[in-house]
């Protein structure tokens, strides 16, 4: 895809953070779009702005763990747009809990989101991308699709799942020589409010008290913003890319996941008695 412009892009969990400013990037652009996010007010203040820029926008409150819901979107987007050129599954949420203490209804909630909102809004959208004859595929995997964390069995599951599922419908799309790109994305810490509406199931062992806290935290270390990713995603579209990491953070983590395939758990499980170990000794 050489230009966006005149192009319709639909995005999910487009009220904030990612999605909106990937919403805001391309209406520069001059791509129309439909975004949709579990919060339709907020949906609907990035569609104003997207508007103010001159495109034509759409706006739809949608949970993307709702198949029907999803395919009824993709359907809706392409009559009310005419056609659609590209999807961004971006909606994500997370959950900060060990295997054994996370319980199966946390662990389901996040994997209709995160995984199956992913599978729901590529298959809705891919036959319409396909009609474009000129579409793209962006699906949000993670850093936590290339390395576990402790305490992140649920994000890391989905966001793996999303990577394995995009780099299949790129092969896919290739051997079928259908005119659809594919780009899984994997973003580092970016400055977003994902982890203050985390749910945090039994963190105080591992030094996280609530959602509020694990957002502090998550600031600290979070040193991209929306408005980078935003950059990087729209360039990997129009670059065609398989992947694309976001943020340094990212590049370092993927640099040592090749490296040290199996030695960087070594490192992360020593970094964690360590901490634990400063805990203990504080609380005494």
């Amino acid at each position: 895809m050489k230009t966006l412009e005149n192009k319709v892009a639909a995005i999910t969990g487009a009220g904030s953070g990612i999605g909106r400013a990937t919403a805001i990037l391309l209406a520069r652009h001059r791509c129309h779009l439909a975004v949709s996010d579990i919060d339709g007010p907020s949906a609907e203040e990035t569609a104003r702005e997207c508007r103010a820029l001159g495109v034509t926008v759409t706006a739809k409150t949608l949970d993307v763990a709702d198949r029907a819901a999803v395919y009824a979107w993709a359907d809706e987007t392409a009559a009310a747009h005419g056609r659609v050129n590209v999807i961004v599954n971006n909606a994500g949420v997370a959950l900060g809990a060990t295997i054994e203490s996370m319980a199966y209804e946390d662990f389901e909630w996040l994997m209709g989101i995160n995984f199956w909102g992913v599978v729901y809004g590529t298959k809705a959208f891919l036959p319409h991308l396909k009609a474009s004859g000129e579409g793209h595929v962006v699906n949000i995997s993670s850093v936590f699709g290339l390395i576990a964390v402790p305490t992140q069995a649920a994000y890391n599951a989905a966001k793996f799942a999303v990577r394995g599922f995009t780099e299949c419908l790129r092969e896919e799309m290739e051997i079928e020589g259908f005119p659809v790109g594919v780009t899984s994305v994997h973003p580092g810490g970016i400055k977003t409010n994902i982890a203050r509406r985390a749910r945090v199931r039994g963190g105080e062992d591992w030094g996280v008290e609530d959602a509020a806290d694990a957002g502090a935290k998550f600031d600290e270390i979070a040193k991209t913003t929306p408005e980078d990713a935003a950059r990087d995603i729209v360039d990997a579209i129009l670059g065609n890319r398989r992947r694309q990491l976001i943020g340094r953070d990212a590049r370092v983590i993927d640099v040592l996941q090749r490296l040290l395939p199996e030695a960087y758990q070594r490192i992360l499980v020593a970094g964690a008695r360590k901490q634990r170990a400063r805990r203990a000794a504080r609380a005494r």
